[in-house]
């Protein structure tokens, strides 16, 4: 049983949760991830390792509901607990002094960006922090991300929050000032694939953390496969890091509506609205 020791509400429908979790939190380094139940029926989900502290035993996540599970997890307060907590599980991110990294999150992807903005800066980078969201009320962890970056551009749909517009269109911007030696895009599929169109005209190393459907987080049941330079690969065991001008983006968003259908029933049946605690 793992508690949880704080959950915050940070925007419409995401949370921010401390758990207890010393096994997890001695182990973690950036970009890696869990794989949660919190009970016995329930499906396991992936969720990114958004910060930890070894000496407290503690890991913090970040929580989207979208579904079943996660709304199950929302509904949980300060002192309950979730059944299992797997991890660090995935590959770290390859840290080393590089030069000018670009870090661009969109929407709940800011939550996977942080950790590596973190250690990038913490090992000596210039780091840009890029984050977008449809609207201003879903920019989220935008004082954490501005304490790690040098310098952070801040993109919404609408315009209701920072500049209007897309993250490509800020990214296009950095590339003019200076020279950026890598960049990190974690967000949705059409997000990072458009990064990654941009960033290939300009031969700039681009890496994405992918997020496919996945089972037991181990390799074993082959659900989270996707095509990278034409090869199949397991985003829990080679991953969930690839090198995005190598994904195929279109067979990942195929396989991602794999149980659109099934997550629209229940929210459709049931609601995301947390008052309904069914």
């Amino acid at each position: 049983m793992h508690k949880i020791m704080s959950k915050k509400k940070i925007a419409e429908d995401i949370y921010k949760i401390v758990l207890e979790a010393p096994a997890v939190a001695a182990k973690r380094k950036a970009g890696q991830f869990v794989v949660l139940r919190p009970e016995e029926t329930s499906e396991r989900i992936p969720l990114t390792i958004f910060d930890s502290d070894a000496g407290k035993g503690t890991i913090t996540i970040i929580v989207q509901v979208v579904g079943k599970t996660t709304k199950k997890i929302a509904l949980l307060e300060e002192g309950e607990t979730l059944l299992d907590v797997a991890g660090p599980l995935g590959n770290p991110t390859h840290i080393e002094r590089k030069g000018n990294i670009a870090v661009v999150g969109g929407g709940v992807g800011t939550a996977v960006a942080y950790p590596v903005a973190k250690a990038f800066r913490e090992a000596g980078n210039d780091v840009i922090g890029i984050i977008g969201a449809r609207t201003k009320e879903l920019v989220i962890l935008e004082d954490e991300m501005k304490a790690i970056t040098s310098e952070l551009l801040i993109t919404t749909d609408d315009g209701s929050y920072g500049r209007k517009g897309f993250v490509t269109d800020a990214l296009k911007e950095v590339i003019r000032k200076i020279t950026v030696a890598e960049v990190l895009a974690v967000g949705p599929v059409p997000m990072m694939k458009a990064v990654c169109n941009l960033t290939k005209q300009h031969n700039i190393r681009t890496m994405v953390s992918l997020n496919p459907i996945m089972v037991d987080g181990t390799g074993m049941c082959g659900a989270c496969r996707v095509t990278v330079a034409g090869k199949t690969r397991f985003t829990c065991v080679d991953g969930p890091e690839f090198d995005g001008h190598e994904v195929d983006f279109d067979e990942l968003t195929k396989r991602l509506k794999g149980y659109s259908d099934m997550e629209k029933h229940y929210i459709g049946h049931k609601g995301c609205n947390l008052e309904n605690k069914v």
